[in-house]
């Protein structure tokens, strides 16, 4: 009996040792060291919105009647407003053209304004290309000029740079009708209506108004 509490108390204190040195070893766990440094700003500087410059001055080139062919500068201060004013030619003189039109979308329907004059130009010889060789000079065309108004509704097609357009509507023209007097005399020359003593004599040129239909074809380039 006395031999086995000996060992039983052996037993105990290899134990109690055992325990004590495991936990002697066993590592200390330390807790994470808190981060005390302050968070970092980063400022971020938002780009300016790109916005599209729209063209303000071009060139136009069109053609129909009675404007003839035409060359104008253009000014677009807005999208919805042009203005142009230039120089014509009609195969018989030069002239003078300019208008305003409105584009309410800055494109599709437009409605255009415009005034122009034709200085006097001799047609006699644009009359004999079409007529031939046998056609006479007539007196009455070696002065033809008129003024002009178009009201014109049109489709404007195209870009910010580039458009294309078709107009149409109705011109006021009003034109002065020269040589008349020159004209009766041959006439009445050649009809032996008139003797070597008579003469006709008109005091003021007549003036012929009329409203008729109109139209042209357009190409504007815009340059800045």
């Amino acid at each position: 009996m006395r031999t086995t509490r000996v060992l039983l108390s052996s037993l105990l204190a290899v134990l109690f040792s055992s325990a004590v040195s495991a936990q002697t070893l066993a590592p200390t766990a330390t807790a994470p060291e808190a981060n005390t440094a302050p968070p970092e700003t980063v400022s971020v500087t938002p780009e300016p919105a790109k916005t599209d410059t729209l063209p303000t001055i071009g060139l136009m080139v069109d053609a129909g009647l009675p404007d003839g062919m035409n060359g104008s500068l253009i000014f677009r201060p807005t999208s919805w407003l042009r203005t142009h004013a230039g120089g014509s030619y009609n195969l018989i003189s030069s002239g003078l053209r300019a208008g305003v039109a409105l584009i309410p979308f800055g494109s599709g329907p437009s409605l255009t304004l415009e005034g122009g004059h034709y200085f006097d130009g001799n047609a006699n010889g644009l009359a004999k290309k079409f007529a031939g060789a046998s056609f006479k000079d007539n007196a009455l065309l070696e002065r033809i000029g008129y003024d002009y108004a178009n009201a014109h509704l049109g489709l404007e097609f195209g870009s910010q740079r580039v458009t294309f357009y078709i107009h149409g509507g109705m011109s006021y023209i009003r034109a002065s009708v020269h040589n008349v007097d020159q004209v009766v005399q041959q006439q009445a020359a050649s009809s032996g209506l008139g003797g070597s003593d008579t003469t006709v004599s008109v005091k003021q040129d007549p003036v012929i108004k009329a409203w008729t239909p109109s139209a042209k074809l357009g190409l504007i380039v815009y340059l800045w």
